[in-house]
């Protein structure tokens, strides 16, 4: 039974394949700190017995000190209070500040927040709304357990994707119900036909954005929805959750990976959520 080096988590990696099927990857962050980690192919592992050992360190992924509690899915509580990754603007786009000189790191700032945006439509739980920046699509999408996808508007910062977020978001929801993504596959939904419906609906706050900012600040997309499937041998009826801060060993049958969550014929547990806690796998 092949048993990992103990690592950092860092969150699953993702790709599709010719199939749009996830290909899924855990990586595990050296802790010699010279920036190696290895990197677990978790789709072979479906359907076998594995168990995860958190060690009962956790290290900020910034900094690398030792925090009993970790914020911000993997950042001691300084690095959580100062890095401009964490500040809330990145949780709700529509308060982005760096056009007021507060950004905590404009330098980052510019790298991550002004740069294209895309606004899209998911279905992940049912029907809902989102933003990324130009640079992770598909990945967004996977993160979130969507199923079908659709980007519907470009903009040129990530100010521009809240607003026009917020303004879809009073008539569709603009957040995931993890415990119904992780029930199965949703219906299928048909996002081109909710487009339709729904831009003539905020018609007039994308004038007065394309008067504010530009008339080419925000962008009508004609795309193609994009399907997503998980590599899911089984969905749970009832779901329950691992947590490494109650019990230090998760395991179980593997049964598939959706989101960033590991499915076991037990429970899920996200991944990402501890990010930074020492771990290694037996599988």
């Amino acid at each position: 039974m092949p048993i990992s080096d103990v690592g950092a988590v860092e969150k699953l990696t993702a790709q599709l394949d010719s199939n749009n099927l996830v290909q899924y990857q855990l990586p595990l962050a050296s802790l010699n700190g010279d920036g190696t980690k290895q990197s677990i192919e978790l789709n072979p592992l479906i359907g076998k017995q594995i168990t995860l050992h958190f060690s009962g360190t956790i290290a900020c992924k910034h900094c690398g000190k030792r925090t009993k509690k970790s914020y911000s899915q993997g950042y001691c509580y300084p690095c959580m209070a100062k890095l401009a990754q964490c500040d809330l603007c990145i949780m709700k786009p529509e308060t982005c500040h760096f056009h007021l000189g507060t950004c905590r790191e404009p330098e980052w700032g510019e790298s991550h927040c002004m740069v294209d945006h895309y606004v899209y439509l998911a279905n992940s739980s049912g029907l809902k709304v989102g933003i990324t920046r130009h640079t992770q699509l598909p990945t967004r999408w996977i993160d979130q357990g969507a199923c079908q996808a659709l980007p519907i508007f470009k903009v040129s910062t990530r100010l521009q994707s809240g607003l026009v977020e917020t303004a879809l978001a009073e008539f569709i929801s603009d957040k995931t119900n993890w415990r119904a993504m992780l029930k199965g596959e949703p219906e299928p939904i048909d996002l081109k036909a909710k487009a339709e419906e729904l831009i003539p609906e905020i018609s007039m706050r994308l004038s007065q954005l394309r008067l504010q900012f530009g008339s080419d600040a925000v962008q009508e997309l004609n795309e193609s929805v994009q399907e997503i499937h998980y590599p899911v041998s089984e969905y749970l009826t009832k779901i329950s959750s691992f947590n490494f801060d109650k019990t230090e060993t998760v395991s179980g049958v593997l049964l598939g990976i959706k989101g960033q969550y590991l499915i076991f014929d037990k429970g899920v547990i996200n991944m990402r959520k501890f990010s930074s806690y020492q771990i290694s796998i037996d599988y």
